[in-house]
């Protein structure tokens, strides 16, 4: 996002027509949404279509960081292990029944 102060009139007008392109705003509520939103117009389109902002988890410790990743990537590997076990039985069950 532009800092406030570099923001022309050109550029909001700009934004402005982007807003209203992709939503049903008229000119006037694109520009209010646009002012409530510190000039962000990705919030204003998110806001529109009813996208929720996504809020990291605080992470209490470092500890627990290093878990959360220890997990996350265990997760990944052992679902992609199912997976590839899945489908070499499906591989199997389908040469068998040839």
């Amino acid at each position: 996002m532009e800092k406030l102060e570099e923001l022309t009139e050109e550029r909001i007008e700009e934004l402005v027509q982007m807003i209203m392109r992709q939503t049903e705003y008229t000119d006037v509520e694109a520009n209010e949404k646009l002012e409530e939103c510190d000039y962000d117009h990705i919030k204003v389109i998110k806001k529109y279509l009813g996208i929720p902002e996504k809020k990291e988890p605080k992470i209490k410790s470092v500890n627990q960081e290093i878990y959360r990743q220890l997990r996350t990537k265990l997760n990944a590997s052992t679902k992609e292990y199912v997976d590839e076990q899945y489908s070499k039985l499906q591989k199997d069950i389908d040469e068998n029944n040839k």
